[in-house]
C-alpha cells in the first residue's frame, strides 16, 4: 500500500487518482500509523514550501516522516514542492525544510518567465533504479524555485530552464520530482509505476 499524504496543501487527489488509473493500491491519508505501515510514501506538492513545514509540523509528522525514511528505509517521493522540502533549507519563505538532501532551493533569475509552466524535457543520468534505462522524458512543471543539491550523486534528472538545474532527485530510498508526475501524461504515469515498483522490492534501494 502506498500512502499519499493528506497535508491540506498538496494536490493529494491528483496524485491518488493516478495511482488509481494505473491499479496500484493507494490510500490519502495523514494518520501516522498508516504512514508507518504504508510500502511507499508520496508527499505530493501544491504551494510554497514554507506552508507545506508548516502544515506538516501541525500535523505532528515530521517525526513520523524522518521515522518511516530514515530509519525504516520506507521509498518516499516527493513530488514539486514535495521534492524542495527534501532539501536543508528553502529561500521560498525562508524556511529550513527536512533535510534529507543537503542543498538549497532558489528562486529562478531574472531572464525567464516565472513560474516556469508547461512541458519540459528531463534528462536522466540513469543511474538510480528510478531512471535506470531511460534517457529522457517530457514532463510537466509549475514552478518559480529550483532545487540544488550540494552533490552531484543526488541529481538524477536535469532541466534547462534559463540554465540547467535539478529536475530529480534521487538517493536510495528518498526521491523527488521537481515536475508532476500525475499531470505528465504516459512519461509521468510511468515514472509512478515504476515507484511502485521499487516499493513492492523495498530493501534493494538500501
Amino acid at each position: 500500500m502506498i500512502t499519499v499524504i493528506d497535508y491540506k496543501a498538496g494536490n493529494g487527489p491528483s496524485v491518488k487518482n493516478a495511482l488509481d488509473y494505473l491499479g496500484i493500491e493507494a490510500v490519502l491519508t495523514a494518520d501516522p500509523q498508516q504512514i508507518l505501515n504504508a510500502d511507499g510514501i508520496i508527499l505530493p506538492g501544491v504551494g510554497s514550501a514554507d506552508a507545506t513545514m508548516e502544515s506538516l509540523a501541525e500535523l505532528n509528522l515530521l517525526p513520523i516522516l524522518n521515522e518511516a525514511v530514515l530509519e525504516k528505509k520506507t521509498p518516499f517521493l516527493g513530488i514539486c514542492v514535495g521534492m524542495q522540502v527534501l532539501l536543508s533549507h528553502s529561500a521560498e519563505g525562508d524556511c529550513d525544510c527536512l533535510g534529507w538532501i543537503p542543498g538549497q532551493v532558489q528562486r529562478f533569475e531574472e531572464g525567464v518567465r516565472i513560474p516556469q509552466m508547461g512541458y519540459n524535457t528531463v534528462r536522466f543520468a540513469g543511474s538510480h533504479p528510478l531512471t535506470q534505462g531511460l534517457d529522457e522524458g517530457y514532463f510537466y512543471f509549475v514552478n518559480s524555485y529550483y532545487a540544488k543539491p550540494e552533490l552531484a550523486s543526488d541529481v538524477e534528472g536535469v532541466t534547462e530552464y534559463g540554465h540547467p538545474f535539478c529536475s530529480l532527485i534521487a538517493r536510495g530510498n528518498i526521491m523527488g520530482a521537481q515536475f508532476h508526475m500525475e499531470k505528465s501524461g504516459p512519461a509521468g504515469l510511468k515514472l509512478l509505476a515504476r515507484f511502485a515498483a521499487l516499493c513492492r522490492e523495498g530493501g534493494s534501494l538500501c
